[in-house]
């Protein structure tokens, strides 16, 4: 199997594009997660935390109805449960921002035989 010069060439170009893409994808990416907004609940709604997509937590809301101070354990695996919940949400959204990050910098490429994944 051989390959023409040009065809690397081409290539080697494409992927400089594509690091330049990708790294633009990724600052804005950075950008979109901060801004988002998601919140984890438990008990119905008796604990909610809401946290950006890049796990900076912005609240903790707990129902007082959810306050017995004979059952803190019960409080304390509903606020456990809440940071779960908004933590597995900002994973998802990241994981799902990198997937698309990825897909879009390196739709294009024109990869020559034998160079397909």
């Amino acid at each position: 199997m051989s390959f023409n010069p040009r065809d690397l060439q081409r290539m080697q170009q494409q992927m400089i594009k594509a690091q330049e893409q990708m790294a633009k994808a990724q600052e804005q990416m950075a950008k979109d997660l901060a801004n988002m907004t998601l919140q984890g609940t438990a008990g119905g709604g008796a604990v909610v935390v809401t946290m950006s997509g890049d796990f900076a937590i912005q609240s903790v809301k707990i129902d007082p109805e959810a306050i017995d101070p004979e059952d803190a354990a019960t409080l304390e695996d509903l606020i456990t449960l809440a940071f779960k919940s908004a933590i597995d949400q900002a994973q998802a959204a990241q994981q799902k921002a990198q997937d698309s990050m990825v897909s879009s910098a390196t739709s294009g490429l024109q990869l020559p035989k034998g160079f397909g994944f």
